[in-house]
């Protein structure tokens, strides 16, 4: 069975009691990590009761694919319904697997995490296929996402978050759960304690405006600017922090798709302020709303449409020519820096 997005919370919530095993899979080894835990704990609150908690290496199974069944039959000790967790996990279970959808009877919960399975993986076809296992996909949080967790996150600690600062934060996040939910509950943990309700965009600058992500900001800044010697200090100083070349790529594309969905409502007629304010994840204020408006202003249509073709040519240089990937991104940036700063003169 394969649960589809619409379903994944109540699941984790309170998996059907006809599961036998789940396989949490995708490219966010964050998003598994903390999903398959959430699935234990359905079963178990403690992950150290050795009664009740059981770790298994998916290598393991290759050499004994009977343990899985034996394991889903047998009984705790102490009482209680057991957790098998078995990670990291490849083709080598698929046997394993095979043999818990025959076992006679048993009342563990098996949750394998399975990492990035294509779909011609045998592991999350027979997850799929099967009524009494599930394949539980977990990919990298898109922009709804990503402001989603940080609202949820702020709301159960009592504190709102500024419009702004939610802009600015969810721009800096990746795409690894794990990596995004640690930034937040740092954000969150240094709020707590000055007195206030509210995340202000100052706090979140306070907070991680150290990091890698800034220096992302600040390229993509640049790039749309024009301003090269702006332009080769953010990239040093965002490499040197440990900035990741697909994500700036995929920062700078954030950014051309938002600037190309505003002025072509514009261009077919519509009103500029009604476009940006209905669509997703656009600036609503302050220094972010003024850089954007800038940047509508120098990128024509055509101009952006171009931009949009290299910055997808680059994210696949990146992923399959072999080159250095820093040095694809600072291709990239140059040559879009440079059209504006052309563009700017003429």
């Amino acid at each position: 069975m394969k649960i589809e997005p619409r379903q994944v919370d109540a699941f984790l919530k309170k998996p059907d009691p006809k599961i036998r095993g789940v396989v949490v899979y995708g490219n966010d080894d964050g998003l598994i990590a903390e999903r398959a835990l959430a699935l234990a704990h359905t079963v178990c609150d403690d992950m150290k009761d050795p009664f009740r908690v059981v770790d298994i290496a998916g290598d393991a199974l290759k050499a004994d694919p009977a343990r899985l069944a034996d394991e889903f039959g047998a009984m705790s000790l102490m009482g209680g319904r057991r957790v098998i967790r078995v990670r990291p996990a490849g083709e080598e279970t698929v046997a394993a697997l095979e043999n818990l959808v025959g076992a006679a009877a048993g009342d563990a919960l098996i949750v394998i995490e399975g990492g990035n399975l294509t779909p011609r993986s045998g592991l999350r076809a027979l997850a799929e296929t099967e009524a009494c296992l599930a394949a539980l996909p977990c990919y990298m949080d898109n922009e709804a996402a990503l402001e989603g967790l940080v609202q949820d996150a702020a709301r159960a600690r009592g504190l709102g978050v500024e419009p702004e600062a939610l802009d600015w934060i969810v721009e800096r996040l990746g795409g690894d759960r794990g990596q995004s939910r640690s930034e937040v509950d740092k954000l969150l943990l240094y709020k707590e304690g000055d007195g206030t309700t509210t995340v202000s965009l100052d706090d979140a600058l306070a907070v991680l405006g150290d990091t890698a992500a800034i220096g992302i900001d600040d390229v993509v800044a640049a790039t749309f600017d024009g301003e090269l010697v702006a332009l080769d200090r953010a990239l040093d100083r965002t490499f040197a922090e440990g900035g990741n070349a697909v994500q700036l790529v995929r920062a700078l594309q954030r950014h051309a798709d938002q600037l190309h969905l505003v002025s072509g409502h514009a261009a077919a007629g519509g009103n500029l302020e009604a476009a940006m304010f209905k669509a997703r994840g656009l600036p609503r204020g302050g220094r972010v709303r003024q850089r954007f408006e800038r940047h509508l202003r120098a990128w024509p249509l055509r101009r952006l449409g171009d931009a949009l073709q290299a910055i997808l040519k680059a994210e696949q240089e990146c992923k399959s020519t072999g080159y250095p990937d820093e040095a694809i991104a600072r291709r990239l940036c140059l040559a879009l820096a440079s059209s504006a700063r052309g563009a700017r003169r003429r």
